[in-house]
């Protein structure tokens, strides 16, 4: 399993009347903590497009338990908990600064080919820097 953390801090155009983040600017925090945690393994997502690969997001789920607020740090948690085939799927944890869960996520990415538009497997790349979390002992 590979996990990595990162912060962000709730900016005043990310809430809503209430003063609460508003719903659709969780798959912001999932997109801001996939990219830092493939950059924290070495990858750039930037170099990987170069390559001819992209990841489209193919489903999104979200659970909202309690509302992170304006001027909250929160600490996005990122997850793969599996070695991606011709998926990758992100797992997410958000905490406040007081670590209470305020919400969990998922998103699947598929590995597509610009060339032809379709499907492929992981790039050799990230299963080279994923690969030490997910040996077995």
């Amino acid at each position: 399993m590979y996990s990595f953390d990162c912060n962000y801090r709730v900016r005043y155009a990310d809430i809503d009347q209430m003063g609460y983040m508003y719903y659709g600017n969780y798959a912001k925090l999932y997109e801001i903590g996939r990219v830092e945690a493939l950059r924290s393994l070495g990858l750039r997502y930037r170099d990987l497009e170069e390559t001819g690969v992209i990841m489209p997001v193919y489903e999104n789920k979200s659970r909202y338990i309690i509302p992170a607020k304006y001027d909250d740090l929160v600490m996005i948690r990122v997850i793969i908990k599996e070695i991606p085939k011709v998926r990758i799927i992100f797992h997410y944890e958000i905490y406040n600064e007081e670590q209470t869960l305020l919400h969990t996520g998922e998103t699947t990415l598929v590995f597509l080919k610009t060339a032809n538009n379709r499907i492929t497997i992981c790039p050799k790349e990230i299963l080279e820097k994923l690969q030490p979390f997910f040996k077995q002992d």
